[in-house]
């Protein structure tokens, strides 16, 4: 068995921190065997570099190595990619297709990001784990796979499965064993090392010579908080190297090249309130509520004016008529001062359907036993006597007359033409 040294060599694997042996010595150590391997740590600090290594070591090395990764494919198609598809199983598929748990049988696959997959997808995976078999997209045929899963994420597992987004017994199928990588700056002695590798290397690419950092510079770089890890060092070095003409780097020369993190400060993270809404579903439904609560108000007090006589409940409820019809107190109700009560409401029903509600839990009072038919016609007729006097003091205008009485223009034309006024 090689050791870690030798392992860092063979994949120039740059640095002597002890978290990163530790890390490096656990995959020599699970390579011969076929447990599952999830690796974790944050973007950019090289989780790339472990599948690799514990296939190179494994007994599997000569079979074929899959990277797969599931944040870059769409929910529509990764269960395709990953397990393939009969010919026909949906639109576009037009020849049967071999998945990578097909394809790589015998092998190894590394699932990057595997905190992304959709939970449909998971569940395939969780039976590819347990026993090796799946079935293609569009077949009914069970298939068997013989793969070594290694997976990667950088996302909080344990977040992720108290918010439903990963499930928890696919989360310890897949971490049989963890691997966690240190972050670029909780290896701080590194950093410098791996600068100058990666000057060493641009030099040779570009043909130049290597940029070097003075003192100043290098207790910068040192101290910088590096949120992209090993993946922004490398690219801050690339274009220092192909940008900077004076070879000799200060600090001032290398902060111009960095955004403002600060040194070594703890990041600030904005903490999402309990309080609110945890989705779009919830905002939907109080909404709801609070719709048919107004509504139910809305029947009780116009039942009351037909029942009670309109001016003694108008008053007793003048705050309620205010909420429902956003009303100021100062201004003139919307009930003439003769009959106080407008039976236009709206252009969708009739007042009969608004009050026959049997599911109601108040529901003592059902329009048809409490409503006697001549009470209905003497509505009729002042229904029709307030549109005469809206049109009367409007000259004939029914955009305004319908202002007034509080209904549409639609609305005030089709009593228009049932009354024939």
């Amino acid at each position: 068995m090689e050791n870690v040294q030798a392992i860092k060599q063979r994949f120039e694997i740059i640095g002597n921190d002890p978290k990163l042996n530790r890390a490096i010595e656990k995959a020599i150590q699970v390579a011969p065997t076929d447990i599952s391997v999830l690796v974790t740590g944050e973007s950019g600090v090289g989780k790339e570099n472990i599948p690799k290594i514990i296939h190179s070591l494994s007994h599997r090395k000569h079979g074929k190595y899959i990277a797969v990764n599931c944040g870059a494919i769409p929910e529509g198609t990764i269960d395709s990619e990953l397990f393939g598809h009969e010919k026909g199983a949906f639109t576009g598929a037009t020849n049967t297709r071999e998945g990578y748990f097909e394809v790589a049988d015998g092998g190894t696959i590394f699932l990057d990001e595997v905190g992304e997959l959709p939970l449909t997808t998971q569940v395939r995976l969780l039976r590819v784990l347990e026993n090796g078999e799946f079935i293609k997209v569009g077949s009914s045929q069970v298939q068997k796979t013989n793969v070594r899963i290694v997976a990667a994420t950088n996302v909080n597992m344990q977040e992720a499965i108290e918010k439903g987004k990963f499930r928890e017994d696919l989360y310890y199928r897949l971490s049989t064993v963890e691997i966690s990588l240190p972050a670029l700056r909780d290896r701080r002695d590194d950093i410098h090392l791996l600068f100058r590798k990666f000057a060493s290397d641009f030099a040779h690419k570009y043909k130049m010579p290597p940029i070097k950092l003075d003192e100043p510079a290098v207790q910068y770089l040192t101290k910088y908080r590096w949120s992209g890890n090993i993946r922004q060092l490398r690219n801050a070095a690339e274009q220092i190297s192909v940008l900077e003409t004076n070879r000799d780097i200060s600090a001032a020369t290398l902060q111009s090249y960095l955004p403002n993190e600060g040194t070594n400060l703890p990041s600030v993270i904005n903490k999402k309130s309990e309080s609110d809404f945890s989705s779009e579903r919830e905002i939907l439904y109080k909404i709801l509520f609070d719709m048919k609560s107004d509504l139910n108000d809305l029947k009780k007090l116009t039942l009351e004016l037909m029942q009670n006589g309109s001016s003694k409940v108008q008053e007793a409820n003048k705050g309620l008529i205010q909420r429902i019809y956003g009303q100021k107190e100062e201004e003139k109700p919307y009930f003439e001062e003769e009959t106080r009560l407008s039976v236009l409401p709206n252009e969708e029903s009739q007042i009969e359907d608004e009050f026959i509600d049997e599911d109601e839990d108040d529901g003592n009072y059902i329009f048809a036993d409490t409503v006697e038919e001549e009470d209905s016609l003497r509505l009729d007729q002042k229904e029709i006597e307030l549109i005469k006097k809206a049109l009367e003091r409007n000259k004939g205008k029914r955009k305004a007359a319908a202002d007034e009485l509080g209904i549409s223009e639609r609305t005030l034309y089709r009593k228009i033409k049932q009354f024939d006024l």
